[in-house]
């Protein structure tokens, strides 16, 4: 071949070599990233009408990094897990958002006619996105199935996913779930408790052990917890410090039956306006005759907005509590048949009542987001958005196993 045909063919195939090792390269680092992205499907469509945001699902792929985020002792706040899940996710190249505002739900457990140990739960807040993740086994961890309101993430709440940078966002929702379910059938939600005289004042515990923010702490008991013991050791091995100046406490069940509220506490609501001197206090279906006679004449627990310990409170339990009126209003429904449903269409439509676009509401959480009912015996889920309960369109059923 004469020279310059040489030096064409060079000119020619350079460009060509580069964007095969550029693609090379891009696909050793984020293989597992790309293969999360093309996951994402819309499964329900928005109707602000109705003010619902729309609906995805969201496969991921590999292990999202969580095993490093433990290792280098979590999250102090909001910015230091922003800071490692960019640096993981993206490796640097842009900042994922994450945030947590004021919500409102409740959560209730019971069991159905055939034995099976049920998990429920409502998502109370604004209009916003959703997305429902799905996590694989890994060594040492459960698969998993979680939702994650995509507006923490900085995706906007009146327009859909839209283009690249978004899906890129969408891989930070790992580290924001609301409520889950894992392959050993525990599944744990997370709930704000409005705690301080005055301002709510976050949870922000200094006792030295390894820190984590509310959502990742969820995060490590649905990938880690084999049963509710266990979600309580991992709660009580770590300093928790709530995000976005709010409060939360949680619950947390397991296919045996039993169930635990998760608060922390210093005094009284008048006092408990420093969050570091905050304790953990576990109340356990099995043994919570302290809080209340409906309380100790059932074996299931319910949760709203506020919290439970006794001499919390200076004043008597009254519908000035966040969340007590739904509180009280489940209670009122498990209580006709002592805790069993016939099945999760039947604690679906305890959820459906106190859905907040018909509830009398206390606060400015206006819809009820999503509704789920977590079957922790069969590892299954009935899933609602925007309480369109009776639009099979917005009806959804996954399985663990699938």
């Amino acid at each position: 071949m004469k020279p310059w045909k040489k030096l064409l063919l060079a000119i020619a195939i350079t460009p060509i070599a580069l964007i095969l090792l550029l693609s090379a390269l891009v696909y050793a680092l984020w293989n597992d990233e790309i293969s999360t992205i093309s996951s994402i499907t819309l499964v329900r469509e928005r109707d602000d009408a109705h003010h619902d945001g729309a609906v995805y699902t969201m496969s991921v792929n590999g292990d999202f990094y969580l095993d490093d985020f433990v290792a280098q002792g979590g999250a102090k706040n909001d910015s230091e897990l922003i800071s490692f899940v960019s640096e993981k996710i993206t490796k640097g190249l842009m900042e994922i958002g994450i945030s947590n505002p004021e919500i409102g739900c409740a959560s209730f457990t019971a069991t159905t006619q055939s034995g099976d140990v049920l998990f429920g739960r409502n998502y109370d807040f604004l209009k916003t996105n959703t997305c429902i993740v799905f996590t694989e086994k890994n060594e040492g961890r459960h698969a998993t199935i979680s939702t994650v309101d995509l507006q923490f993430l900085g995706i906007d709440v009146d327009k859909n996913i839209e283009g690249f940078m978004d899906k890129v966002t969408c891989l930070a929702a790992t580290y924001a779930p609301l409520d889950g379910i894992n392959d050993a059938g525990v599944s744990c939600g997370i709930y704000m408790t409005y705690q301080g005289a005055g301002i709510t004042v976050p949870t922000d515990q200094n006792t030295g052990k390894p820190d984590f923010t509310s959502t990742t702490l969820l995060r490590l008991i649905l990938d880690y917890a084999d049963n509710v013991d266990e979600a309580v050791r991992i709660a009580s091995s770590y300093d928790l410090h709530d995000s976005a100046n709010t409060s939360y406490h949680y619950m947390v069940a397991d296919d045996s039956g039993k169930s635990a509220i998760l608060e922390w506490v210093a005094g009284t609501d008048a006092t408990d306006n420093d969050g570091s001197k905050r304790e953990l206090k576990v109340t356990y279906n099995n043994d919570d005759a302290h809080i209340g006679e409906t309380e100790a004449a059932s074996g299931y627990q319910v949760i709203t907005n506020f919290i439970i310990q006794p001499g919390y409170y200076d004043s008597p339990i009254s519908y000035h509590r966040k969340g007590y009126d739904r509180y009280d209003r489940i209670y009122e429904e498990l209580n006709k048949t002592n805790g069993i449903v016939k099945n999760e269409r039947a604690a679906m439509d305890i959820l459906a009542i106190v859905g907040r676009r018909s509830w009398d509401n206390d606060d400015a959480n206006a819809c009820t987001v999503h509704s789920v009912v977590y079957n922790l015996t069969d590892k299954t889920l009935l899933w609602v958005s925007n309480e369109n309960y009776d639009d099979p369109s917005a009806v959804f059923v996954f399985r663990l196993e699938d």
